[in-house]
Parts: C-alpha cells; sequence; structure tokens
C-alpha cells in the first residue's frame, strides 16, 4: 500500500467520508498520510499538516480552473494556509456551486418528475446529484447513467459553473500553498496541452488509479522537462484509501511542511 495518499475527499464537497473519520480510514487501509483535497474548499483548521490519531493529515485542496483557450483543468494545492485572496474566491465560488447545484436539481427533478429530497449547501456538486437519482425508487438511472444521461457536459440537465482562470487559480495558489500540482494529466480531453501548462506549475499527479491501462510515458516526459516533483492519490470518494498514491521517500521529496 502507498505511504501516503494525496487525493481524498470528504463530505465537505463530493465524498462519502467524514473529515473525522479520514484517520480511522487511513489506518484500515494502512496509509500514514492523507492529504484532503476537497474540491474548491478549504479544510475547518489553520495549519497546513496536522496530526490526528496517529495519522498525518495534509490541508489540501482541489481547484477547478480553465485556460484562455478553454480548456478546464484540476490544480491540488498542498500544505495550505488560505490567505485572504483565495478565502475571497472560494466563497464567491461556492456561491457559485450553490446556484448551480439548485439549477440541476431543479432540471433534474422537473425532466424526471420527481423529489430528491436534497440539499444544496457548501461543497455541493453533480456527484450528489447522480447518488440522489441512483437511489431514488422512481427513477430507472443508475449513477453512472445519470452523468451520462443528464447531468454530465452534454446532458439536458448540465448546467455550467463560473471558475477561476488557470492564471488566477495558479496565483491564488501558490500564495496559499506549498505545492501546487495538476490532477490526473491524463483524464483531460487534450492531455497534451494540460501537460504543457505544467511547465507554471511544481508538481503534477503521475500515481493515480486511471482504470484502464495508459501510456503514462507523457507525464513523465513533463516531470523530466519542467523539472517537476510528482504527486499521487486515490482521488477518494468513499473510504477505500491507499489505491494510489506514494512511497514515503515520494512524500519526504515534496516537503509539504513549512
Amino acid at each position: 500500500m502507498p505511504y501516503a495518499d494525496l487525493h481524498v475527499h470528504t463530505t465537505r464537497s463530493d465524498g462519502g467520508l467524514e473529515l473525522e473519520a479520514v484517520p480511522e480510514a487511513a489506518r484500515r487501509n494502512d496509509v500514514e498520510v492523507v492529504a484532503v483535497t476537497d474540491h474548491d474548499r478549504r479544510q475547518p483548521f489553520e495549519e497546513s499538516v496536522i496530526e490526528r490519531d496517529g495519522v498525518t493529515i495534509v490541508h489540501g485542496i482541489e481547484l477547478r480552473v480553465e485556460t484562455a483557450d478553454g480548456l478546464r483543468v484540476d490544480l491540488l494545492g498542498y500544505g495550505l494556509e488560505p490567505t485572504p485572496a483565495l478565502e475571497s474566491t472560494l466563497e464567491a465560488i461556492q456561491t457559485n456551486r450553490r446556484e448551480r447545484g439548485q439549477a440541476i436539481v431543479d432540471r433534474v427533478e422537473d425532466r424526471l418528475g420527481v423529489d430528491l429530497g436534497v440539499t444544496v449547501d457548501d461543497g455541493f456538486g453533480r456527484p450528489h446529484v447522480a447518488r440522489a437519482v441512483a437511489d431514488h425508487p422512481d427513477t430507472e438511472y443508475d449513477y453512472e447513467a445519470t452523468f451520462n444521461q443528464l447531468i454530465g457536459g452534454d446532458g439536458p440537465c448540465f448546467v455550467p459553473r463560473e471558475i477561476p482562470s488557470f492564471e488566477r487559480g495558479q496565483q491564488l495558489l501558490s500564495e496559499a500553498a506549498t505545492i501546487v500540482s495538476l490532477a490526473h494529466p491524463l483524464r483531460y480531453p487534450d492531455s497534451e496541452r494540460a501537460l504543457e501548462l505544467t511547465a507554471d506549475l511544481d508538481a503534477v499527479e503521475l500515481h493515480y488509479p486511471y482504470g484502464a491501462p495508459v501510456d503514462i510515458g507523457p507525464v513523465e516526459r513533463a516531470i523530466s522537462t519542467n523539472d517537476l516533483r510528482i504527486t499521487g492519490g486515490t482521488d477518494a470518494h468513499d473510504d477505500r484509501l491507499g489505491v494510489a498514491g506514494l512511497t514515503a521517500e515520494e512524500y519526504h521529496e515534496l516537503e509539504i511542511s513549512r
């Protein structure tokens, strides 16, 4: 099992794991270090790294940004000590997320003729909608079908949201975090363009459960060309940690603690 899982979501965004349950989940999966990287949301503690019940918890974030040519990517910030500028931006993002989440819920409920019974609050995202649809007794969609047929980018119930530019997001995270990394670089529609962005970053996510076998050669070349450090993690949305991550040596090379 990896020593450090640096990509984990909790119920503060679209994960199923309570923040307080992270140490137990880490111990159960033989993980020593967990970075909590909720979408567009900081954690309720000020320190960049804390210890909880024998587990190291890294204060992280996953921030969606958009390039000038329209490519949307996710940046991972590690060792977060939020600045006023970042706090202000995250507050605006959460306001937009709530408005967008309610709009999606309204469209889905109108289209399916059901009441999903969900509460749209901070951290709300499309996975919450997909889970609600899949769990509803009067719908025929499972989680994956909800995304593919209803709320995905081309779906009839999709609503876009406002996000910062790549330049703005990179600046905000560079001021507030020790390490800024590109998340899951081979998942984007234009992975080559995404990897070009690492010239302005500290690191790139190399270890990741991509699913089908993929050629990680382009990522390794970006690491060499741009002298990048590597990050890695499960992108966990439940309590199964350590599916991917870093060795102890790889983690300590990041020098996240200030």
